[in-house]
């Protein structure tokens, strides 16, 4: 038997047409998040196949695991009364993030076969935006009145919670839903049995409303080390609850996302190797052209200093390397604001702060690369590698006082541009590496040649 089905794909897709009871017999003793691995490898018309041979329950196991892809597809290739049942014993927040993905007409043929409660209780959770705290939690949570005795809350947990995502806090409400106290399972079991579960704990718990953002979700999971936290309305009534590992899924979709933005890219929905070729035409192209469009900016500026590159050629030499310079610090300087502003660790009225910390820093970073410059020049002269004309010194001073500017400039600019996205509304991990070379290279190579017009005027200028 196969400890996992990592790279067994042909073996599936074999007992799949060949002996499906026997697929189903050795996918039950596998772990969900196995099999949803192994089924990422097949096209969702298989997929579909497998999870329908499957047992049922370990069926909606492999549904309810993040790391399945593409489950619109599968979902839109399997038969509606084989999907409906699934659909129906699915965790709540799993099964919205699916029909978010269904289109209009797919939607309609599963929605209808639902029951009534399921049917409410998906679309009110469809009616919060994705990256909100409505958006990801669920609505299965275990609540009692706040009248009811440790006794009673104890009897209730063993009666619904094999139906309950979680069942290690519970949250207590008065008559008007409204949250009262949230008490762990250790604390009930420790508590007396006649005790009123509103006196177990004394704290208020800690909550969330349903239109804040995830990242404020999982700031607050990891600042007080919650297991999941309740999503409340205005008027302070529990709605669902966000888990640690719904937080940790969000997280890892987030951060794929602003991988490849940050290279300059759209985010995908699907896994690379699933990713088809006009997908990935579409992904990459615009962003392709837009900083094309943009280099343009460093043509143009080069343009204007054509008599310059022309009168002293060797000043195109270093072109590339004061340019990269300037570009890896604007890159530094940004992957470090957007870490800090999705911390919380600099607030929007930060700006300033980090202003007069990241000039210095850049005027020195550059200063350290322009020493290294200047012997490099000076060396490879002495040591006749190259010859940099008569004016070699002359010369290697410009470099080294072009490239203070430039890294100087580029830290400075890196870091003011995430807090310029995030004040218009933008996510800063759109501020792509990307983006902030080609700013860099145009006001650098303004800063470059003002430079060695300055040093070289009436010499090689």
């Amino acid at each position: 038997m196969l400890s996992q089905l990592n790279g067994y794909t042909p073996e599936l897709l074999y007992l799949l047409h060949g002996d499906p009871a026997e697929l189903a017999e050795m996918l039950s003793t596998m772990r969900p998040a196995d099999v949803a691995d192994a089924m990422n490898h097949l096209d969702p018309g298989a997929a579909a196949k497998v999870l329908a041979a499957i047992p049922f329950d370990l069926a909606v196991q492999v549904l309810d695991q993040p790391e399945l892809e593409s489950k619109a597809k599968i979902f839109g290739a399997l038969d509606a009364a084989v999907a409906a049942p699934m659909l129906e014993a699915m965790s709540a927040d799993e099964r919205a993030d699916i029909f978010r993905h269904l289109t209009e007409g797919e939607r309609h043929r599963f929605i209808k076969l639902l029951d009534e409660q399921t049917r409410h209780e998906l679309e009110r959770l469809l009616d919060y935006e994705p990256d909100t705290a409505g958006g990801i939690m669920t609505t299965e949570f275990v609540s009692v009145p706040a009248a009811w005795t440790v006794e009673q809350t104890l009897r209730h947990i063993r009666e619904v919670g094999q139906a309950k995502e979680t069942v290690y806090t519970i949250y207590v409400v008065d008559r008007d839903q409204r949250l009262v106290r949230a008490v762990s399972l250790r604390d009930l079991l420790l508590a007396e049995r006649t005790m009123p579960v509103v006196d177990v704990v004394e704290r208020i718990p800690v909550s969330v409303l349903h239109t804040q953002n995830r990242d404020e979700v999982t700031r607050l999971i990891s600042k007080y080390n919650l297991l999941a936290i309740p999503v409340v309305d205005e008027h302070q009534r529990i709605l669902g609850i966000v888990t640690v590992d719904d937080v940790i899924d969000a997280i890892v979709h987030e951060r794929s996302e602003d991988v490849v933005r940050f290279g300059g890219m759209g985010g995908f929905d699907e896994s690379y190797n699933s990713l088809g070729f006009v997908a990935m035409i579409k992904k990459r192209a615009p962003w392709l052209c837009a900083l094309f469009l943009s280099e343009m900016l460093t043509a143009t500026a080069m343009q204007k200093f054509q008599g310059e590159i022309e009168r002293a050629a060797v000043l195109a030499m270093f072109i590339p390397l004061v340019m990269s310079s300037g570009g890896n610090s604007g890159s530094q300087a940004t992957s470090l604001i957007i870490r800090a502003l999705a911390l919380r660790e600099v607030k929007l009225s930060d700006w300033w702060r980090t202003a007069i910390k990241e000039l210095p820093t850049g005027l020195t970073l550059g200063a350290i690369l322009g020493v290294i410059g200047i012997v490099r020049i000076l060396l490879w002269q002495k040591l006749h590698l190259f010859d940099y004309g008569v004016h070699y010194q002359r010369l290697a001073i410009t470099i080294g006082v072009a490239l203070v500017g430039i890294v100087g400039f580029g830290s400075l600019a890196g870091s003011m541009l995430p807090f310029l996205l995030r004040k218009l509304g933008f996510d800063p991990a759109s501020a792509s590496a990307p983006f902030v070379a080609t700013l860099v290279d145009v006001t650098g190579l303004v800063i470059y040649f003002s430079v060695a017009y300055l040093i070289l005027h009436g010499t090689l200028l």
